[in-house]
């Protein structure tokens, strides 16, 4: 379904204003949802031309039948839509329609691309690649540690981080970029004024001071239960790749790398242990071919663009002496004999391991959880030194 390019012959000024609160209306419409939005939008020049539309020309649409024509017909709600555009300043929300420039390009490419965005934040108009990174919200401390870690590391080398904000992975591949200094997008399956869940609303404003907060809904749009897969094709449609890091045998993973697949994009996942039925739906992406198995950024970086390289800020000891930040002096256990055997000079896993007795099963997530606390760095090629 095409959507209309920024350098399409659209209306300017004022007659493009005027499209922007038909828009806003025929969201309000009752009946018309998301995809029935996207039908007419493909059926007739502007927002404008389908309330000036015929009852037999609107019913002709895809999915618009008389009861919906009648609505569209009938609606003149100027008020409501005065109040929704009142509720967007208040929010510091922006439409972001079709013809808009900052509209992501690779989403105009999928199927079904939303037919508008509600914006909080900005997107990068730099045309800086976007990696989405999902997984389950019941997943364990390995698979948050992975989804931290790999959503610092894309956000160090340049790429934007798309997730779900979410409970479990989605959450820590946000955070991750956040604290690596990266940017980060959130696509909504509730509206960008009705944050779910309630928790993570704090989250939500980190991301749209550090990126953007993405939904095709109304404005308090209520999470609803087929809001969730049907965002998904956002999630997948907006990025060059789709990384899983950790699913179970079905979820709303799975069917984002299925739509990142149909999609014709890249799509990664983060093995697992075999007994744990947490790592059961990656496990079986691998196994079927249908993903790159990932174990390290290299990984990622040999299907991906190059993006530009932007490494952390480091943290000194001086700072950390001062309390502004992490403390060696409270690990304990694996973690205290990981950090004493390292130093400023890159190692090995393998050489760390014979260094320490450690088996890699259990040094590996050890070292991620270090890595969280802003102690050990990963480099390429499952190397490891202090920060």
């Amino acid at each position: 379904m095409r959507l209309p390019l920024p350098d399409d012959d659209k209306p300017a000024g004022q007659n493009q204003a005027h499209d922007q609160r038909a828009l806003i209306g025929l969201s309000l419409v009752s009946g018309v949802g998301p995809q029935r939005l996207r039908a007419l939008l493909a059926a007739f020049e502007t927002p404008s031309a389908i309330f000036r539309a015929s009852r037999s020309t609107l019913t002709q649409v895809d999915g618009v039948g008389d009861q919906t024509a009648e609505a569209i017909l009938t609606f003149d709600d100027r008020a409501a839509v005065r109040r929704e555009m009142k509720r967007a300043d208040d929010l510091g929300a922006s439409l972001v329609s079709p013809w808009d420039a900052r509209f992501p390009d690779r989403l105009r490419e999928i199927y079904d691309p939303p037919a508008f965005l509600w914006m909080r934040g900005t997107l990068p108009e730099d045309g800086r690649p976007m990696v989405t990174v999902v997984g389950t919200r019941r997943c364990t401390d390995y698979g948050r540690a992975q989804a931290h870690h790999f959503g610092a590391a894309l956000a160090r080398r340049g790429f934007t981080v798309v997730s779900g904000l979410a409970y479990g992975i989605d959450a820590a591949a946000h955070k991750g970029a956040l604290d690596a200094g990266g940017r980060t997008i959130a696509v909504l399956g509730s509206g960008v004024g009705h944050i779910y869940p309630q928790k993570h609303t704090a989250l939500a404003e980190r991301i749209t001071e550090h990126g953007a907060v993405l939904s095709e809904y109304g404005l308090d749009a209520e999470p609803d239960a087929p809001h969730f897969p049907e965002r998904n094709r956002i999630l997948s449609g907006v990025a060059l790749g789709t990384l899983v890091v950790e699913s179970y045998a079905e979820g709303g993973a799975l069917i984002t790398a299925r739509l990142a697949l149909e999609q014709n994009r890249e799509v990664f996942a983060v093995p697992g242990a075999i007994t744990k039925d947490s790592s059961r739906g990656t496990n079986r992406l691998i196994q079927k071919g249908h993903a790159k198995l990932v174990m390290a950024m290299d990984d990622l970086l040999e299907e991906l663009p190059a993006a530009t390289v932007e490494e952390p800020e480091e943290v000194d000891a001086e700072t950390v002496a001062a309390g502004g930040g992490p403390d060696p002096d409270d690990l304990s256990g694996d973690a205290q004999v990981l950090y004493n055997a390292l130093s400023d000079t890159p190692v090995h896993v393998d050489e760390l391991c014979k260094e320490t007795g450690l088996d890699p099963s259990s040094a590996l997530p050890t070292l991620l959880r270090l890595e969280f606390k802003g102690l050990v760095r990963q480099l390429a090629g499952k190397q490891f030194r202090r920060s």
